[in-house]
């Protein structure tokens, strides 16, 4: 695996690319105005990337761009339109989340290399290795990740590994987020995240912030880091303004060198922090002092430094060393060759040399003149002359030579860097369903009732099967260092009859074949497209449920042939966490699995930690048994038992087999209203 250390700057702007660039960046990420994940951002139109790549290649910095949400059927041709400008503007690599950007990649531009976006979820090294396998060079880890679990990935992996080191924490784990789709359509793997995280979200009504984290800075562990082999160290703060990234930078740079200047890590905390920074779950120390706000005394620190930090990316620092050779002879016109790296360049002057009247050309004048390289990054290594004597030569003469070289030179670096692309469209055939049959999911085998005429397949969390072995294992989506754990647990489970496994991330799908199971892509695989659905097929799962955040209608529409069910009935997990929220009030002993949350509205949330991590339940459960009509195209209807009794639990399914009104409170989730 190559070992980069490369720092990853974030690109929001011109103007903060700009700034990530001149103050020493390795790489910047950016996106079009469509299909990222930060679509908030100003981001660049199609010109504007044309540009911004060249500027960045003149300078050795590469260009990565994100095309890493998920995409509908209705956008399959503008993600290959991005995809095809990607390629002519001479982009680096792609970072996708969907599995149908990666599709389109491998056929229409098999030369472009991809990296498999932190909001794919891959935690373990068989979610790892099935990327290699599907053709990604490179993955972003979770920001979750402890120090061991981070080694233990970077001693083993296939492909490069690509790690966030400063910049916002989201509290649940990267893709597996719905809170901001469900509560006002605004989707996260969507690039239109509201941030409900960062309101007051009380555990147990204390009216506290139990959702927002401080800021991530593993700037101190760098030097670690790079011996562990992390290729990449990646800011976040697209966002965020360009003084932000000249800042984060700087620290960066600084800190794979050795250490961070405190007045640069101050001004880091300035700039923008949440009441500081952690370095929470890289240490393994989860608790309360990983929380924090955006306060006014935060905002206001800010103000002062701007300036200072503005100094940082106001010019250009030499990058590249340049060997010249100048030439001045008699009845020839002036010449200067430059060498840089494996690149040349020769530049000859319309110019030929007179008899000097006064005084003549000597070397040190035109070392002089050829060392003047400010404000390029390029700088003179070597100057060699050959020059007649008695010869004259004007000043004007010698920087045109040393303008037209640099010139030349940073043509060489921009040219033949953009890729191949061939149209290949992919087709699809129309999906032909069944009547939809019934699975359902229960929290442990008490709460399934006795009474499960009707029901074609039962759902259990894999820790909470004890006797019911024709059920279907359910794993956890957050796996992280538990892979052998897992497997070992699945391969007793199939021993003892159980056959199939429901997976909601690339590691449990990858963990459950290994086991030997029949797989179902579960809740959290975010499939949002007709090709997605294929490439699960190829993965080998036996059947799919659909992303929760599609409409009804556009459940219609998708095509191919593997059967895919959709969410129907239940609380749908909102988030996925790793640091519980009801810890900063009580402990594991004191809350007994009995947690909730508490918004701004007074609207109670269900903390469920039966799963290994804790993950946050809508209020309601979506409820669809009076309008099983107009779900269409589905060949199951998943009921997603969380806290229903036993008895509850069966009246819901007979009100699914034969219609119901519902009774209490309920929501039509995302069905009809969808996600932007």
């Amino acid at each position: 695996m190559n070992n980069l250390h490369e720092i990853l700057a974030p690109a929001g702007s011109p103007d903060a690319l700009k700034a990530a660039v001149l103050c020493g960046a390795d790489a910047v990420y950016l996106g079009v105005k469509e299909l990222n994940a930060r679509r908030g951002a100003e981001n660049f139109d199609y010109t504007d990337l044309d540009e911004s790549v060249k500027f960045c290649h003149s300078r050795g910095v590469k260009v990565y761009l994100t095309l890493n949400t998920v995409i509908s059927d209705g956008e399959i041709k503008t993600a290959s339109k991005i995809i095809e400008r990607a390629c002519a503007s001479g982009i680096d690599a792609l970072i996708l989340q969907d599995f149908a950007a990666a599709e389109i990649a491998k056929r229409c531009a098999p030369s472009m290399p991809i990296h498999a976006s932190t909001q794919m979820s891959v935690q373990t090294l068989d979610g790892i290795i099935k990327l290699a396998d599907m053709g990604f060079s490179r993955a972003v880890l979770p920001r979750e990740m402890s120090k061991s679990e981070i080694e233990f990935l970077c001693k083993n992996s296939p492909i490069e590994l690509e790690m966030f080191i400063h910049g916002a924490l989201c509290m649940c784990v990267s893709g597996q987020c719905y809170m901001s789709a469900v509560l006002g359509s605004r989707s996260g793997n969507r690039g239109a995240c509201a941030q409900p995280c960062r309101l007051p979200f009380s555990a147990q009504g204390t009216g506290r912030f139990d959702l927002s984290l401080k800021d991530l800075s593993l700037a101190d562990y760098l030097k670690e880091l790079c011996d562990m082999g992390i290729a990449s160290f990646k800011i976040e703060g697209r966002m965020k303004r360009p003084e932000y990234v000249a800042a984060a930078v700087t620290a960066c740079k600084q800190a794979v060198k050795g250490a961070v200047d405190p007045e640069i890590k101050q001004d880091l905390q300035s700039i923008f922090s949440r009441t500081g920074f952690t370095d929470g779950y890289y240490q393994s120390k989860l608790g309360k002092d990983m929380f924090g706000t955006r306060r006014k005394e935060d905002v206001v620190s800010a103000a002062p430094i701007l300036s200072r930090l503005e100094t940082l990316y106001q010019k250009e620092a030499p990058r590249f060393p340049v060997e010249f050779y100048f030439t001045a002879v008699n009845n020839e016109p002036v010449s200067l060759s430059a060498k840089c790296g494996e690149l040349s360049a020769f530049c000859k002057s319309d110019f030929i040399p007179r008899q000097a009247i006064n005084k003549p050309l000597d070397e040190a004048s035109v070392k002089e003149q050829l060392s003047k390289t400010g404000g390029t990054q390029f700088y003179a290594k070597s100057i060699q002359c050959e020059i007649h004597s008695g010869l004259n030569v004007p000043v004007s003469v010698i920087n045109k030579l040393r303008r037209d070289a640099f010139d030349s030179l940073e043509s060489s670096m921009i040219h033949g860097q953009n890729k191949p692309f061939e149209q290949r469209e992919i087709i699809i055939s129309p999906h032909k369903s069944q009547k939809p049959k019934i699975i359902c999911r229960f929290k442990n085998e008490d709460s399934v009732p006795d009474d499960l005429t009707g029901v074609d397949e039962i759902i259990l969390p894999i820790n909470s099967i004890k006797t019911r072995f024709d059920a279907t294992a359910q794993l956890p989506r957050g796996i992280f260092g538990k892979s052998n754990e897992l497997l070992t647990k699945l391969t007793e489970l199939k021993q003892k009859g159980i056959a199939n496994a429901f997976a909601g991330t690339l590691d449990g799908i990858e963990i459950a074949k290994k086991a030997g199971l029949c797989v179902t892509a579960g809740y959290g695989t975010n499939i949002f497209n007709s090709v997605s659905l294929e490439g699960y097929k190829a993965l080998g799962v036996s059947k799919a449920l659909l992303s929760p955040e599609l409409t009804v209608n556009q459940i219609k529409a998708l095509g191919g042939d593997l059967p895919r069910g959709v969410f129907a009935y239940g609380k749908l997990p909102l988030m996925l966490t790793r640091n519980c929220p009801v810890k900063n009030v009580k402990s594991c002993g004191e809350c007994k699995q009995t947690g909730t949350l508490t918004d701004r509205k007074n609207t109670v949330f269900t903390v469920d930690c039966s799963s290994g991590m804790s993950e946050i339940l809508n209020s309601r459960p979506v409820y669809m048994a009076d309008r099983l009509s107009e779900i269409k195209n589905a060949d199951f209807l998943l009921l997603y038992f969380t806290d229903e009794s036993k008895q509850q639990a069966e009246n819901i399914i007979k009100q699914y087999l034969n219609g119901g009104k519902p009774q209490g409170e309920f929501t039509r989730g995302l069905l009809y209203r969808g996600v932007e």
